[in-house]
């Protein structure tokens, strides 16, 4: 049974960071694609960064770029979200997801078969 728990969220001042964590269990992410998503009130799911199977490519979206890294432990298989710099329109419940399609790169959240719960991250002063 695939499962996905996020972790690491939490409350932050503007320019501050966290790190966010996804634990798999019930398969091996090593052949997944994994994508990070976040929903803010209001508005619909976003993709914010995802990672190739296949060499292990990262893509980010515009609005995180050169502050968030998405990173993968196949060991401990376990993919992280490093987020830097942080701003109060970053405020959302993060979710990670995976496929088992392993060529796929997206950060559309309909290409994606299998979802965290979520992790809530608000930034605030």
């Amino acid at each position: 049974q695939v499962q996905l728990v996020e972790s690491g969220g939490g409350l932050v001042q503007p320019g501050g960071s966290l790190t966010l964590s996804c634990a798999a269990s019930g398969f091996t992410l090593d052949y997944y694609a994994i994508g990070w998503f976040r929903q803010a009130p209001g508005k619909e799911r976003e993709g914010v960064s995802c990672i190739s199977v296949s060499d292990g490519s990262t893509y980010y979206a515009d609005s995180v770029k050169g502050r968030f890294t998405i990173s993968r432990d196949n060991a401990k298989n376990t993919v992280y979200l490093q987020m830097n710099s942080l701003k109060a329109e970053d405020t959302a419940v993060y979710y990670c997801a995976v496929d088992p399609s392993q060529y796929l790169i997206s950060l559309m959240a309909r290409d994606y078969r299998f979802w965290g719960p979520g992790t809530q991250v608000t930034v605030s002063s």
